[in-house]
């Protein structure tokens, strides 16, 4: 990634994820700044990772790449602050949101013209080193810029490049996913227990499991169409529990989930915009 200046605004869980990709996969603590409200955090996360807690001028002056990483609902305002930040300076920052619902436009209007913006859609298995990030770029990014970002992303995990029209997709499937294998976890190990299993025990075999699926599901052979025809022998206990799961509607209601999810994105992308044009 070379010699790449960061400068990580917000040190919550996915700010700090960022910072622990990158420290892990070589980045010097010397190239990351990051700048958190919160003076114990930020003292927190200088000691853990060696590198410099600053305030949002400081930090963004001269960094090549600025990551905001804080709560949707702080983006606008935590970019307009960036913007005046870099709105005199001759070196040029990529400035990259890692939030759900704000749009390259929005980012953009927030900073001076032409500036430089890729919008990512992380999810939080990058908190382990195996998230998945989707990436898009602005009007005024080039193809370094994208590639530049996800050099970054790929210290914390895989990474897609898709449009903006697809954003509120990715968000229903990656961004909020892990909850969705969570809560079937969580749902069976309590089925599990209800069979007789110790809690412990039910919990062992449903985590094991979700991890050797995922493994399989990630090997890059066979899908998971194929991979569950493998598991489920004709009139055994799998093709039983298949049988059960979608006479209940799984499918339908996954699809309901994902619509649910995309459907929220969409409005607080709404929301901003309209926000923005109460400002104007």
């Amino acid at each position: 990634m070379g010699m790449t200046r960061i400068a990580v605004v917000g040190g919550g869980r996915i700010g700090e994820a960022l910072i622990a990709g990158l420290r892990e996969a070589g980045t010097p603590g010397s190239d990351i700044v990051v700048i958190e409200a919160v003076q114990a955090r930020a003292d927190e996360l200088a000691k853990k990772y060696s590198i410099l807690p600053t305030s949002l001028d400081i930090g963004c002056e001269g960094a090549d790449v600025i990551a905001i990483a804080v709560k949707p609902q702080d983006v606008p305002a935590v970019t307009e602050r960036v913007g005046d930040a870099i709105s005199d300076s001759v070196h040029e920052s990529i400035v990259v949101s890692l939030a759900a619902g704000v749009s390259t436009e929005s980012l953009e209007t927030r900073l001076s013209a032409g500036s430089p913006v890729v919008r990512v859609m992380p999810n939080t298995a990058m908190l382990v080193g195996q998230g998945v990030s989707a990436i898009c770029k602005g009007r005024f990014a080039r193809d370094e810029h994208l590639e530049q970002v996800r050099s970054i992303m790929e210290s914390v995990g895989a990474v897609v490049v898709v449009t903006e029209a697809q954003m509120d997709a990715v968000t229903a499937v990656s961004g909020s996913g892990p909850a969705y294998f969570f809560l079937l976890a969580e749902a069976l190990i309590d089925a599990g227990v209800e069979q007789g299993l110790p809690r412990d025990v039910a919990t062992t075999l449903a985590t094991g499991t979700a991890l050797g699926a995922g493994a399989m599901l990630a090997g890059g052979g066979e899908g998971p169409g194929q991979l569950r025809y493998n598991v489920s022998s004709p009139g055994g206990t799998t093709a039983a529990a298949i049988r059960r799961l979608e006479s209940g509607g799984l499918r339908a209601a996954v699809a309901d989930a994902v619509e649910a999810a995309a459907s929220r994105s969409r409005e607080m992308a709404r929301a901003v915009i309209q926000d923005d044009d109460e400002i104007d």
